[in-house]
């Protein structure tokens, strides 16, 4: 299976880009996640932007969403809402049916965040029937760097719970489509 993971912070060490580099790593060799870290090239949303005007990096993230078998999304909460690019990012989905039906599930860098997450799960919800709210993974990295999350991750028990989630979001993928 390919999986599309999205981080919605564009920090350079961003825990949450971290956390889905690890879940890629660890992933059974049949599965492939691909991490998406373009948020910040994408241009502010507009009608008036899409067909032939549509940029180079909306026509890679809607390409890349069309061709993936699902959708993992891990995002900060900036201000108790969805951060800026990621909403956008999702903006520029919404106008086409590549995310339509999109089988899609979350996972976490905190212990702190549910405003984030509930806003992101009514925004899911809404533009896919295919987002799982039940199957959720997530993990108290806050203050940590990407090696120390690594790390961290790869314990035996993180490591299972990982591995479980993905096999878990691979069959609710595979009734989905």
């Amino acid at each position: 299976m390919n999986f599309l993971a999205i981080s919605g912070s564009t920090r350079r060490a961003s825990t949450n880009t971290a956390l889905l580099d690890t879940i890629s790593q660890l992933a059974a060799p049949a599965t492939n996640i691909a991490v998406l870290n373009i948020l910040q090239q994408l241009p502010i949303f507009s009608p008036d932007l899409e067909g032939a005007a549509t940029q180079v990096d909306v026509r890679k993230l809607i390409d890349l969403v069309r061709q993936t078998d699902g959708i993992i999304i891990s995002s900060p909460e900036y201000v108790h809402a969805i951060p800026g690019g990621l909403k956008n990012a999702i903006d520029w989905l919404v106008s086409g049916d590549a995310i339509i039906d999109k089988p899609m599930v979350l996972v976490h860098a905190s212990h702190r965040g549910e405003d984030m997450l509930s806003a992101l799960r009514l925004v899911l919800g809404t533009i896919t029937a295919n987002f799982n709210e039940q199957l959720f993974l997530s993990f108290p990295l806050v203050s940590k760097s990407p090696s120390e999350i690594g790390a961290y991750l790869r314990t035996d028990a993180n490591t299972r719970q990982i591995r479980a989630f993905i096999s878990d979001f691979e069959a609710y993928a595979r009734l989905s489509t």
